[in-house]
């Protein structure tokens, strides 16, 4: 496994599992505990996905020590605020069975996040979260928090893949010290990323999927990944992205796929946000 230094000296997987759209309880717990098996170390749940008792039963069940794993999990929006999200993340330490979190972020960038921001920092203070950051912030949002916080974040959390490289919010991140890390490294399969020309072009010289590749390109340009799959044979061959090494050639064949856009949704439409917080109102019952 390769790891990243984050700002404040811990260390992070560049590779980890997703749990996002594995509500079933005990489907998330056999897929949690498949991906431990196969050496992921690295879980990554919310409170939004329904799913963080399942995530804490497969650890507990593994017989991993704690130490060895990095558990991170979200504030929801309809548990922003300082009160609010002091709550919440006692109620996320009880699901997952944990004394302590690897990671914690805020989900959206919506309500009072900086409200939540405080309480996280004060967690963080006490040593009951190792690392504190955000998720979906832009770089307009991103930049507002980090100059009137005290601590910066240590991760932030946005889609990321071939298709939406994010080549200019990874540069302000840089510019502050705050390390990318990507979720929906594969498009979620949209865009016909499973059957690109050219990742299968480049693929077929390593004898590697166009997945593998995917995730590859992101890993060697200092990206976090978190794929999610279901299953276990793809949990192994997305783990094994380490033991080949894409070219400049390849990789700048890769960047021009980048379209700039999103392939899910963006926070400056005004019907994408409304949906997100008319959501977020509904609360997590």
């Amino acid at each position: 496994m390769e790891y990243v230094t984050l700002n404040n000296g811990v260390q992070m997987p560049i590779l980890g599992y997703g749990v996002y759209q594995i509500p079933d309880q005990d489907e998330c717990e056999k897929c949690v505990l498949d991906a431990i098996s196969v050496g992921y170390r690295s879980i990554d749940t919310a409170q939004a996905y329904g799913n963080e008792e399942a995530v804490g039963r497969a650890i507990q069940k593994s017989g991993v020590p704690r130490e060895e794993f990095f558990i991170t999990t979200k504030v929801w929006i309809s548990n922003a605020g300082y009160e609010r999200a002091k709550a919440s993340i006692e109620e996320s330490l009880r699901k997952l069975q944990l004394d302590y979190l690897d990671l914690l972020l805020i989900h959206q960038p919506f309500s009072d996040y900086y409200g939540t921001y405080r309480a996280m920092e004060e967690y963080y203070k006490a040593g009951k979260i190792r690392a504190i950051g955000v998720s979906n912030f832009y770089p307009d949002r991103y930049i507002d928090l980090v100059q009137f916080s005290e601590i910066v974040p240590a991760v932030n959390q946005v889609e990321t893949h071939v298709f939406n490289q994010q080549n200019k919010a990874h540069n302000i991140m840089k510019k502050y010290n705050t390390q990318i890390e990507s979720w929906g490294p594969f498009a979620e399969g949209r865009k016909e990323l499973f059957t690109n020309a050219t990742l299968q072009e480049i693929g077929d010289q390593y004898n590697k999927s166009t997945a593998q590749v995917a995730l590859r390109f992101l890993i060697q340009r200092g990206v976090v990944v978190i794929p999610k799959t279901v299953n276990k044979d793809r949990m192994v061959q997305n783990f094994n992205v380490f033991d080949f090494q894409l070219t400049a050639q390849d990789m700048e064949k890769i960047a021009a796929l980048d379209t700039e856009e999103s392939a899910f949704f963006s926070h400056y439409d005004p019907e994408t946000v409304e949906f997100l917080t008319d959501y977020a109102k509904k609360g997590l019952e």
